[in-house]
């Protein structure tokens, strides 16, 4: 079986056997979209409330930012896989609480172990703490840490802040473009060390 229909496999999978409470109140869950070939899996905390009505990850105006700079790299979604920790969306908007991030942990492993990225980028504080609870987004942005899991293997990842957190900061908006120009360097890093 290709990458494609695997992946497309366990999202259905999971869409269906996922305990996550959150099922409850969501339209739909937000598997997650792109390419299952990817180098790059872009992993954020949670649909919000535009995802959870599409059934797509990033599709409001923290998408639209993600789009841009992502065209600044000379990269499209479609090059991309684009997911959340979370596959529904908290009411309000509010943070996942463990367990919800627990109950979506194993559909999240089975995409990234379908996918083999080269690279997963974390999207914000939550993305970022849940692969590596030692780490501050403050301190880790813009720097690329390998860690090794017994579910998913060894895996590059990529501290970057969240786009939507961007969006109401200035200053926070530069850092994560700086930030985000490093992927490519870092991608090419990681290929010649293959």
């Amino acid at each position: 079986m290709d990458k494609e229909k695997a992946l497309d496999a366990i999202n259905l999978k999971w869409e269906q056997e996922c305990s996550c409470a959150l099922r409850e109140q969501a339209t739909q869950a937000v598997p997650g979209e792109g390419s299952a070939k990817s180098e790059i899996v872009f992993i954020g905390e949670a649909p919000g409330a535009k995802e959870d009505e599409e059934g797509r990850p990033f599709v409001g105006a923290a998408g639209k930012f993600l789009n841009e700079m992502l065209a600044n790299i000379n990269l499209k979604r479609e090059d991309v896989y684009i997911t959340n920790i979370v596959k529904y969306r908290p009411p309000n908007n509010r943070d996942p609480s463990s367990e919800e991030i627990e109950s979506c942990q194993a559909w999240l492993s089975e995409q990234i172990k379908i996918i083999q990225p080269k690279i997963i980028v974390t999207l914000g504080r939550h993305a970022l703490t849940h692969f590596l609870p030692d780490k501050k987004i403050s301190d880790a942005h813009g720097r690329a840490f390998r860690k090794t899991f017994p579910n998913i293997g060894t895996l590059v990842f990529f501290a970057l802040y969240h786009p939507a957190a961007a969006l109401y900061n200035g200053s926070m908006r530069e850092i994560l473009i700086r930030d985000f120009r490093k992927i490519p360097k870092v991608l090419k890093k990681i290929t010649s060390l293959d």
